[in-house]
């Protein structure tokens, strides 16, 4: 749909005033099909609070169980106890496997598990307390807001016990996961948990008042629609005015189960009704999010989950961060046919930043500069611009 000429230009004169734009706002920019123009305003003000640069960091991704007592729609990451490939490591396993991770000068571990039913609380503080002797230069970020809450139901302890005594074994950010969607007109055909808005935003507002930083995420291209996209972003929005804590907004593109299938199941329940999102539309959420998020530094692209020619692309529609240099990611690598490598070195990624104009810069989990790099080589081409579609 063609946006109204006088619409576009009063959203354009909003964005560049630094003006806060509404919910009709968000729900007219995903009405427009001019991914161009989109593109370009969310670029703009990617450009006023990043400049050139792409931020990654270097991070490995650690499940130490599959187990999960969950049975979510789009979820194919999950098992049932007692299921062929269910798996739970014993915390010198976990420790033994991430201590193979720490070369290229890992900065990141990035821990998720599922909601297993008979782990004891105990287990998690151990575990992260083992990790961080093992590796004492490595950032634990651990857990999302989905685990606090059944760390809660199994301890008998308050979110607040357990974030205290989780930082003290270690703990420097949770992860942004178990968000999907909020709206619950959406979220009770998806999500098969007890971890809905109000819980989610206590837990990450508790994390928040005690110093952690954290990311948060959207699970977009299922069976929600743009309204729930704009209203998802404006709830998170709204926390962060009260609490200034999120540092980073992390479209996740929802995959169907194509790897899966190997043992005869296909745990993605959703995956006959829906299809994944285009590349055109996942664009236009990561332009979206960008213009509406106005509060929140950074936005990340997955490249995981968005391919790499995606992920570049996004860089110029409003992403500045790209996840790093992943060697193995078994969530989505279990629901992804389209031909995503599982495996980026530093260099690769250095080159994919480069290749899309824009000039890499290290972080650590904290968003603190570990390293800046050169840009794009200017005597590749005359003047580097970043992607066009």
């Amino acid at each position: 749909m063609s946006m109204d000429v006088g619409l576009k230009r009063e959203l354009e004169e909003k964005v560049r005033a630094g003006e806060r734009l509404t919910r009709e706002d968000g729900v007219a920019l995903y009405e427009s099909d001019d991914l161009a123009w989109l593109g370009g305003l969310a670029h703009e003000v990617r450009t006023r609070k990043n400049g050139d640069v792409v931020h990654f960091n270097v991070n490995r991704h650690l499940n130490m169980t599959n187990v999960c007592t969950a049975s979510c729609a789009y979820c194919s990451f999950q098992r049932k106890p007692g299921e062929k490939d269910a798996y739970t490591m014993r915390i010198e396993e976990a420790v033994k496997l991430a201590k193979t991770m720490e070369g290229e000068n890992l900065t990141e571990l990035h821990i998720v598990n599922g909601l297993h039913p008979s782990l004891p609380w105990r287990y998690y503080p151990r575990s992260l307390r083992e990790l961080k002797a093992a590796l004492p230069s490595v950032s634990l970020k651990a857990f999302t807001a989905t685990e606090i809450h059944h760390f809660e139901t199994i301890s008998g302890l308050s979110a607040s016990e357990i974030l205290d005594e989780l930082i003290d074994a270690g703990l420097e950010s949770l992860t942004g996961g178990g968000a999907e969607i909020f709206d619950w007109e959406v979220r009770q055909h998806i999500v098969d948990h007890r971890t809905h808005w109000e819980d989610w935003s206590r837990i990450h507002r508790l994390a928040h008042e005690k110093g952690l930083k954290t990311p948060s995420t959207m699970l977009y291209g299922h069976i929600e629609e743009p309204r729930h996209r704009v209203d998802h972003v404006l709830r998170l929005r709204e926390l962060q005015d009260e609490t200034g804590g999120f540092q980073v907004f992390i479209p996740l593109r929802y995959q169907h189960d194509f790897v899966d299938m190997k043992d005869g199941k296909v745990r993605n329940r959703l995956q006959a009704r829906t299809q994944m999102a285009t590349g055109a539309e996942a664009l236009k959420t990561f332009a979206v999010s960008r213009l509406l998020f106005d509060n929140v530094p950074h936005v990340k692209v997955f490249w995981v989950m968005h391919g790499v020619q995606t992920a570049q692309l996004a860089l110029q529609h409003g992403a500045d961060d790209m996840d790093g240099s992943v060697v193995e990611y078994k969530i989505t690598h279990d629901a992804d046919n389209y031909g995503t490598p599982s495996k980026l070195t530093r260099e690769d990624l250095l080159d994919l930043i480069r290749d899309a104009g824009f000039r890499p810069v290290e972080r650590n989990t904290r968003y603190e500069i570990i390293r800046e790099y050169d840009g794009p080589d200017p005597a590749r081409r005359d003047s580097p611009q970043p992607m066009r579609v």
